[in-house]
This record gives C-alpha cells, structure tokens and sequence, in this order.
C-alpha cells in the first residue's frame, strides 16, 4: 500500500469510526448523566446548552488511535506514530478527570487549578525529554533557510510550547464546532507538510527547510495529521451549531496533545504561531483580559474572553464566530505553506 492511500484511508476511516459510533456513544453519554455544566459568568445564551452530553472527545480519540495504527507502517511507528498518539492520550487523560469530576459533581469546576498544572507540567517534562533525546534540539525556521541548536534549552522551550498549546486549545472550545473547526484544517495543513518533508527526504531534494529526519516517519506524521483530522470532521457532524455533543476537556485537551505532537516533529515550533494563530489569539486574549482587570483597577479589554466570546457578545452568531475562525486558519495555513515552497 502505498504512502498515499495509507494517508487517505486514515483520514477517510477515522472520519468514518466517529460518525459510526456516535449514534450509540451520544446516549450513552446521556444515560450516564454525562453532561455539560456552563459556567455561571459565561455568555448568557450558552444557558440552553447545559445538560448537553459531554466528554464526546473519547470518540474521535478512539477513532484516531484505530485509523493511526492501522495505516502507519509498523517497523517505524514506534518512534512516531505511537510517541504523538501518547501525547494526545496523555493529555487527554488529564482532561478526562478534569469532565469526570464536573459530571459527578455537578458542577463546572473539575480538577483543582494545581492538579492540572502538576499533571501538565510533569507530561510536559515527559514530551520534552523525549524529544530532545529522539527528535533533537534543533529548530528550523523555513522562511530563512535556517535553523537553531539550542542544546538543553530546547527542553524548557518544549515544556512552555506544549503547555500553552494544550492550554490555549481547551480555551479555545468555547462555540460548537469551534476547536474541532480549527484543528481540522490545521491538521490537513500539517499533514500537507509532512507529505512534502517525506517526498522531499525520499528523493534525496535539498529542500531549503529540510532537515535529518526519516522519509518514512514523515508519512507516518502524515498519517496521524490525517487521522486527526478525520476524527474532528466526523465529530462536526454532531459538534455543529447546534451542537448533540461536547468534546469536553478529554478532547480538546487530547486535540492540544496532538497539534504539539505535530508542532514538535515538524521540527517548526514557532510556525504555530501563524498556523495556529486563532488558538493563540484565544489564549493571549485571556492572559491581556486578566493583566488588564489586575492591573488598571477592574477595567476589561474584552467585553469576555476568550476572544470568540467577546465576538458574540458584540452581537455576532455563534455559527458566524465559528466560520470566521475556520476561514483565517485556512488563510494562515495557506500562507504557512508557502514557506515550503
């Protein structure tokens, strides 16, 4: 089978596992009792939406896992495609407790503020550590043909990279179909990435951006970015305005884990910064709305942060918010990948 239909079926499969399942998974949610708390401060209109089923990430994290290891060659995926199915386990699990304990509890607060730090800081040194030793410590930088060794300080760099991408992404769940939106089209862009790095290292192409990596692993990388991208077009099909089902923290933190997965084998670590710049803008908006209301006596930015909840308070609809994002992580994307060229 060649790099290629591997790459299409997982995308294809994955896509397919969710939409398969989740007409018995959703009940089951719902039978369990499963189901979203809003936060008393959050938009008013979100009201409606309490007791819809969460934790519906364990769909598409299911379907990912199964179409990435059905289509990843086997003699190389242990040091690929099963190291960035890990990270996305991984932090999925921590997300995971986080929504058991709301749906126990009844309430909107899970895990404490210091358990979550605690547990991503202590997956993050994992992630790190590993990457350093198998990945390397190098960084490229594809519009200037060149790249960095940062030696050990490639470890808190990847620490701090990983955190904030995991973090900015579970704030970025905030409108149906919001995050599922957005990863699917970064993760078809970073799978049109790693599809060039494994034709370009296959062929022995001195491409300005490449760097010492296995062909073969790339198409591996590929075959994960497609998975993923599978699973959130099949969790759309639910998680759309108005949505049947939440991914909760269990998915978009696992989806967070999967993009720093990407992230860190792409070996572009501040691309994100373009690719991902939606996610971000949610996660600086945040951080500009708490300094502004500490530090200028109560006085607030946003009329809410994250960014795409100040949008709908200005009267924008949830669906146009969400398209919104869609279409600029498209455009950055394409911009993205013209530094490959």
């Amino acid at each position: 089978m060649t790099g290629p239909v591997r790459e299409i079926l997982a995308f294809i499969v994955s896509a397919a596992i969710v939409m398969l399942i989740a007409p018995f998974f959703i009940p089951m949610l719902r039978r369990l009792k499963y189901g979203q708390v809003e936060r008393e401060e959050g938009p008013h209109a979100h009201s409606a939406k309490e007791g819809t089923p969460s934790m519906g990430g364990l769909m598409f994290i299911l379907a990912i896992i199964a179409a990435t290891l059905a289509f990843s060659r086997y003699n190389i995926a242990l040091w690929y495609s099963v190291p960035a199915i890990i990270m996305m386990v991984g932090f999925g699990l921590i997300g995971f407790l986080d929504d058991f304990i709301k749906a126990k509890k009844k309430r909107n607060l899970g895990l404490r503020a210091y358990q979550k730090i605690i547990g991503q800081v202590l997956l993050a040194a994992a992630v790190a550590v590993f990457a350093y030793k198998y990945i390397g410590s190098e960084i490229y930088f594809a519009s200037f043909n060149a790249k960095i060794d940062i030696g050990w300080g490639y470890i808190p760099l990847v620490m701090f990279t990983v955190i904030a991408i995991v973090n900015a992404t579970n704030l970025t769940d905030g409108l149906d179909g919001l995050a599922s939106g957005v990863t699917l089209i970064y993760s078809l862009a970073m799978a049109v990435v790693f599809i060039f790095l494994s034709g370009a290292f296959a062929e022995g192409f001195g491409h300005k951006a490449a760097f010492e990596a296995d062909a073969a692993g790339m198409e591996c990388m590929a075959v994960f970015s497609l998975a993923v991208a599978g699973g959130c077009l099949g969790f759309l099909s639910k998680n759309s305005y108005p949505a049947k089902v939440f991914m909760g923290d269990t998915g978009s933190m696992a989806l967070g884990g999967a993009m720093c997965a990407m992230v860190l084998y792409s070996r572009h670590l501040f691309l994100f910064l373009l690719m991902g710049c939606c996610i971000v803008a949610s996660a600086v908006s945040v951080v500009l709305q708490v300094g502004s209301f500490k530090l200028r006596h109560g006085k607030r930015i946003f009329k809410m942060a994250p960014l795409h909840h100040h949008f709908e308070l200005k009267g924008h609809p949830e669906t146009k918010v969400v398209t919104g994002y869609m279409i600029v992580t498209a455009l950055a994307c394409l911009a993205a990948l013209m530094l490959f060229i």
